[in-house]
């Protein structure tokens, strides 16, 4: 897994007018391809008018999957254009579609390429990203005495609390860094006076 991956901070669209033509950048994080093509169809659908809605999208934290359409636009000025910019961002989990309503003038392949491009780079610009970085799931499990003083010593010392659950003892989710694990063992044991249980899970991504 890659330690850490950009993605695009929330849905949105930006407008761009290069000779009369209106290009609309809609912008979208997608944790899986099927997300990426339901949110396509969704803008073609907002969007049926437009000369084009050309597209792409790029899938997994190592960019295992990646796709793009021309829409009709010459071959290579569309799609590819928008993809390279997801990518020379380093972005992944996000799917880019750029409307066109064509104002009557030709702007010839090299134009194209840069009007895609740039209004993808333009619109990242706009909306922002953010990082996501690898981390260790965990469970920890104290007595109710003792849980909400280790809430606080949890969030106190920067940790991530994700879930708490409360039965017949409390049930803490915490995400750590895979750096941490041991530290933060002997951390528990000390704030807990050995009391706590601690078990790691599996991995996934957060906000850095």
């Amino acid at each position: 897994m890659q330690d850490e991956y950009r993605t695009v901070a929330r849905a949105g669209v930006h407008e761009t007018e290069i000779n009369r033509s209106r290009f609309l950048c809609a912008l979208a994080p997608a944790a899986t391809e099927r997300e990426a093509q339901e949110f396509i169809a969704a803008v073609r659908k907002e969007h049926a008018d437009a000369t084009h809605n050309c597209w792409a999208y790029v899938i997994g934290a190592d960019a295992s999957t990646q796709k793009a359409s021309d829409d009709g636009e010459p071959g290579g000025t569309a799609g590819v254009p928008m993809l390279q910019m997801l990518l020379r961002r380093d972005m992944r989990y996000v799917v880019a579609v750029v409307t066109r309503y064509y104002g009557g003038v030709k702007l010839g392949a090299g134009g194209l390429i840069r009007a895609y491009g740039g209004a993808v780079g333009e619109a990242l610009d706009a909306l922002g990203t953010l990082t996501r970085r690898r981390f260790r799931l965990a469970t920890v499990t104290v007595d109710h005495q003792r849980a909400g003083k280790l809430q606080n010593d949890l969030r106190a010392t920067g940790r991530t609390v994700r879930d708490v659950r409360y039965g017949e003892e409390v049930t803490l989710e915490i995400g750590l860094p895979d750096a941490d694990v041991d530290a933060f063992r002997a951390w528990l044991a000390d704030a807990t006076a050995g009391t706590a249980r601690f078990e790691p899970g599996g991995e996934a991504y957060g906000d850095a």
